[in-house]
């Protein structure tokens, strides 16, 4: 009897601290990728897809929560600790703006046509930067008053050019219109949310809340959302972008990277983490997923595939 191969994953090494985000661009036109890693030593990192190193942003002075490339990955947008989004020329590595904020910075992304940032964080507010403009006064998103979310803004997506959406602790997701800077929408969660995830190949938004997972159309429609209780409460959460018929998490509570199929049912549990998962997410392709704790590992979707730098030498389990 043939034995199915053992999940071997390559170790990215670099980062001194936990690493507290990991976001894949989409693909691109030669079928590769890049890969942003943010982290509490305040340093972003950029990866080729195979996981090898290009750079390292320097300027934070604080741990750095969130990081995303744009579409093209001719820039990417970084959160910090010390109370400033950063945006960045990902070819040369310059810081090409800052923006200031009153506290910490948990979660920040870039519009896909590179025009607009969204930041959220302690402040419990989102603001939207206009990059064409970026010495002039954000936008802020709320319903009343001057805040957005009732706790800390954990995470903020676009959804097209005018539709970002942000997710807090008070347990509400909320789609918002850059152009009237309004609520379009809303739906509440039980308990806080933890991360949420958009997957444009599926059009949806993958949200973690409790020991729940919900897979939610990336626009309010009426269309259903599929939602599971797990027995554990997981950290993030990321959804196969082609099969669409697995999910991945991450956990606080030990170091375990698992796999279940979208029914919740648990395929493989991974170890090789020593510390608590913070973050995960599926290459654009589908190849590959990787986790962050003290270190970022990249696993194989299919094990013993030569895909990157692996060689198809995987051994057996």
């Amino acid at each position: 009897m043939t034995s199915q191969p053992k999940a071997v994953p390559l170790v990215a090494p670099g980062h001194t601290r936990p690493v507290t985000h990991l976001s894949f661009s989409p693909l691109q036109d030669d079928g590769t990728y890049l890969l942003v890693s943010s982290c509490k030593d305040g340093n972003p990192m950029l990866r080729e897809w195979t996981g090898d190193w290009i750079g390292t942003f320097l300027g934070h002075k604080g741990a750095v929560w969130s990081t995303k490339l744009s579409p093209d990955t001719s820039r990417a947008v970084s959160g910090s600790a010390d109370f400033t989004a950063k945006v960045w020329d990902t070819y040369s590595g310059e810081a090409l703006c800052s923006f200031p904020h009153n506290h910490i910075v948990r979660t920040v992304a870039i519009s896909p046509a590179l025009s607009h940032i969204v930041t959220g964080g302690q402040e419990k507010i989102v603001r939207i930067f206009n990059l064409g403009r970026p010495d002039a006064d954000p936008d802020l998103l709320c319903d009343t008053g001057t805040t957005a979310h009732n706790g800390t803004v954990k995470s903020v997506v676009w959804i097209g050019d005018h539709t970002p959406a942000s997710a807090g602790e008070d347990g509400v997701l909320k789609w918002w219109d850059i152009r009237t800077r309004k609520q379009v929408a809303s739906l509440s969660f039980p308990g806080p949310i933890t991360s949420m995830e958009y997957s444009a190949p599926t059009s949806r938004l993958v949200v973690t809340s409790g020991k729940s997972v919900a897979f939610i159309p990336a626009l309010p429609t009426a269309a259903p959302t599929h939602s599971l209780t797990l027995s554990y409460q997981p950290s993030s959460a990321s959804l196969h972008p082609i099969r669409q018929d697995r999910f991945v998490t991450g956990s606080m509570n030990d170091e375990w990277v698992r796999i279940h199929s979208i029914d919740g049912e648990e395929r493989d549990v991974l170890k090789g983490h020593h510390g608590p998962v913070h973050c995960v997410e599926f290459s654009p392709d589908g190849e590959i997923y990787a986790s962050g704790s003290g270190t970022i590992r990249l696993w194989q979707t299919t094990p013993g595939k030569t895909y990157g730098l692996w060689q198809g030498t995987a051994s057996g389990s």
